[in-house]
């Protein structure tokens, strides 16, 4: 399996490993738990060195990604960050990704380790149309460092004043690529650089007390927070508007030319599918593939956890329109009672039903 340049890290400091998309990586140091409210209470690091990083450069960079992302570069400024997904041209997820504009001639995008293969075939099928070109970046890592407290622990490490920065947006300092994003619900930052550098980085978090934190923790943060993963909530078969991201369909240019955009504008019009939030009211956990049923409709759980913060029994779910306020989930031939909400569960700190 891949490794990430933290692998004798995680090792040190006690972490136990599972393959994640082919990646051997940290599900937690000793407590999934306490690292969870480590994030929802303080501050925690990451490390996401498993992430894949591409750079776009080219007269017509800004062009391409017109034209790739279902979300429009052009309302984001110079610095400034964009979520968004590719589709194929049925309007099927491919992956959730975040841009990153520098100018109109450079970009930068992260998406996900399991997609790599996917997701490297569309940029190169699509680019050649466009006077740009782009490179994968596997020798850079990532470190996410998140909670209400990251902003004070990074500037304190980093000796860079971070408070300007407001939420999706970046800069570069002393070859380290510095962005205000996360996928956890609360506010962080994800820095980006050669691996001696985040090394420092990791090591003085971890000799100030400032927990590592691995992807069990990671998950449960996402789900409080009503973020989709990729293979799990979202995949090829899904479109954006059944994943609760319609969002990031921009159809406000009509002059832009994105790929799918006459078939999700279609979708658009015609979907009677949603992605929810589910909360058990009874004892029992939520996991994946459950039925969620109600009169002659019928749903299913695509993500379930136990949530650390709230102590309850909670999911995502895609379902039929028609299913609403409350309904029931199938656990082990039993037909308990769950709340149907809208997401997230949780945003900052604050519980959101």
């Amino acid at each position: 399996m891949n490794r990430t340049f933290l692998y004798e890290s995680h090792l040190g400091l006690g972490s136990k490993f599972v393959n994640f998309s082919g990646w051997e990586m940290p599900i937690h140091y000793g407590s999934q738990i306490n690292e969870h409210n480590s994030v929802r209470n303080s501050a925690g690091i990451f490390d996401v060195s498993h992430m894949n990083i591409f750079d776009f450069r080219g007269v017509e960079a800004k062009e391409f990604m017109r034209h790739v992302l279902t979300n429009d570069v052009n309302k984001i400024e110079d610095g400034s960050a964009l979520y968004s997904v590719i589709t194929n041209n049925e309007g099927g997820i491919i992956d959730d990704l975040i841009v990153y504009r520098f100018n109109n001639e450079k970009f930068r995008v992260v998406s996900n380790c399991s997609t790599f293969d996917d997701v490297n075939n569309f940029f190169e099928s699509n680019i050649i149309k466009f006077d740009c070109e782009f490179r994968h970046r596997p020798s850079l890592g990532i470190l996410a460092i998140q909670g209400p407290e990251s902003e004070i622990a990074l500037k304190n490490i980093l000796k860079l004043e971070l408070s300007n920065y407001k939420s999706f947006s970046f800069t570069e300092r002393n070859k380290l690529f510095i962005s205000r994003t996360g996928y956890t619900g609360e506010d962080g930052f994800e820095v980006i650089g050669e691996p001696e550098e985040l090394q420092n980085i990791w090591d003085l978090f971890i000799s100030r007390s400032i927990p590592p934190i691995g992807l069990g923790a990671r998950d449960t943060l996402r789900v409080e927070a009503g973020m989709n993963l990729n293979g799990t909530d979202m995949t090829i078969k899904n479109n954006p508007f059944e994943s609760n991201l319609g969002w990031v369909v921009d159809f406000s240019d009509i002059e832009r030319d994105f790929i799918a955009k006459e078939k999700l504008l279609e979708i658009k019009n015609t979907n009677k599918i949603k992605l929810v939030g589910v909360l058990l009211n009874e004892k029992g956990i939520l996991r994946s593939g459950q039925k969620i049923i109600k009169d002659d409709f019928e749903g299913e759980v695509t993500s379930g956890t136990f949530s650390p913060y709230m102590k309850k029994s909670i999911g995502l779910a895609r379902i039929p329109m028609d299913i609403s306020e409350n309904a029931n989930v199938l656990i082990r031939n039993k037909l308990l009672n769950v709340k149907i909400l809208s997401l997230p569960f949780i945003r900052k700190g604050k519980i959101m039903i």
